[in-house]
Parts: structure tokens; C-alpha cells; sequence
């Protein structure tokens, strides 16, 4: 006896398979899993390569965020009358950050 635990989600998308399978949850859970098990490879491949894309989102709004805080210090120094020499540099790094989490939200959701 195994239980899996799913949210609504994906237990409407395995249903789903299951059905166009033609068998039970149960059994297309089962089938499915030990296919997967049989190809190791290509299944490690598959939930690293996801996990990985999930660390570098996570890595990625960090990033934004320190990038974030160099932005609201230039912000403060032109509200002050100031022009800061990083503003450039800052702005780009805001940039980089932006496209670093808008890539890896986008290669997530393509996987989906």
C-alpha cells in the first residue's frame, strides 16, 4: 500500500492521462511510475532539471532583490538633487536581474 498526495491540479491532469489510457488512477500511477523507474536517466533528468530551474528562480529574485536596494538608494540620491556615477551601471544590473527571473519563470512554465 502506497499513498500519494496531490493537489487538485495534478490529480485533474492524471486523471486526465488516466482516463486517455484507458485504466484506474491507481494503475496509470503506478504503470507511469515504474516506467519511470525503469529509465532512470532520463527520469533523474527530468525532476533535476526542474529542481534546478527552481533553485535558479529562487537565486534570481534574490539577485533582483539586492539589485532592488541599489535601485531605492539611486532613486534617493536623484530625489535629492544628486546624480549618482552608478546610475548606469544600476540600471543595467536592474535589467539583468529582470531578464534573469523573467528566463527562468518562462523555461518553468514551458516545462509545464
Amino acid at each position: 500500500m502506497c499513498s500519494v498526495r496531490l493537489n487538485d491540479e495534478e490529480k485533474n491532469q492524471l486523471a486526465a492521462a488516466a482516463s486517455a489510457a484507458r485504466t484506474s488512477l491507481p494503475a496509470f500511477l503506478a504503470r507511469s511510475g515504474l516506467a519511470a523507474a525503469a529509465d532512470l536517466d532520463a527520469t533523474v533528468a527530468a525532476i533535476a532539471g526542474r529542481r534546478e530551474l527552481v533553485s535558479e528562480l529562487f537565486a534570481a529574485r534574490r539577485h533582483l532583490g539586492y539589485v532592488g536596494n541599489n535601485l531605492n538608494q539611486v532613486a534617493s540620491a536623484l530625489n535629492s538633487g544628486a546624480w549618482p556615477a552608478e546610475l548606469d551601471a544600476v540600471i543595467a544590473a536592474t535589467e539583468s536581474a529582470v531578464k534573469r527571473v523573467q528566463d527562468a519563470a518562462d523555461q518553468l512554465l514551458a516545462q509545464n
